[in-house]
């Protein structure tokens, strides 16, 4: 297999797991991860992510209160949660929304299970490890895109190692909580959180493979 048919098969077999073993991943390997990641691109090589991993007791200290701090409305941001979906962007969202559920046999009209699984974000789909991308002030979006490609970088490199990962963004909620209980200074500030580890293999959840929009939708050439 060449190079061009490896990164195919890599970047196809990447996907959101919302189910881990509770395997620790061996920090040999989380350190190889991110180092190879760090070759990401950003604007003028400024690299201005910073990011905390949270494992053990650190971690399901995070497992333990961060879900009633969501239930009881102890919610607190960076970055302004405003983006509205219409259109086809909305579409997209449902589509996505209800393969996910279908994937565990839960219909649109079963609320109450629909909360109990979105409420899965906050202990982190079970996974053994997780981190959180920090922006240091004054950066802004600009910054945030050099975040979101080192990411997905870190996301590939962990699918060619045979581990899984999941972007959340709904852990930036809990900025302040993960700042204080991480020891973070506030001037970094929280984009998202990547939860990661082994993917439960006999879950259903992770059999669950969205749909990508047609590529004529996306790429318009001008010659």
């Amino acid at each position: 297999m060449n190079q061009a048919e490896s990164f195919r098969e890599i970047s196809g077999q990447r996907r959101s797991i919302r189910a881990f073993l509770s395997k620790p991943v061996p920090k040999q390997i989380i350190d190889e991860v991110f180092t190879v990641s760090s070759r990401a691109p950003s604007n003028c090589n400024i690299q201005p992510w910073l990011v905390h991993i949270a494992s053990g007791k650190v971690l399901e200290h995070l497992r333990e209160i961060l879900p009633k701090n969501f239930s009881s409305g102890d919610i607190s941001f960076d970055f302004p949660y405003d983006g509205k979906y219409e259109g086809v962007y909305r579409e997209r969202q449902f589509a996505s929304a209800k393969a996910v559920y279908d994937s565990i046999g839960v219909t649109r009209e079963d609320k109450e299970e629909r909360q109990k699984q979105f409420m899965r974000n906050f202990i982190f789909f079970d996974a053994p490890h997780v981190a959180f991308f920090f922006l240091p002030e004054p950066f802004g979006l600009r910054e945030a895109a050099d975040l979101g490609m080192f990411s997905q970088t870190i996301m590939l490199n962990l699918t060619a190692l045979g581990l899984g990962s999941c972007p959340q963004t709904a852990l930036s909620f809990h900025a302040d909580c993960i700042r204080e209980t991480l020891g973070i200074d506030k001037s970094n500030k929280l984009l998202f959180g990547l939860s990661f580890g082994y993917p439960d293999k006999e879950s259903p959840v992770n059999t669950c493979k969205t749909e990508r929009a047609d590529l004529n939708d996306l790429v318009t050439y001008h010659e």
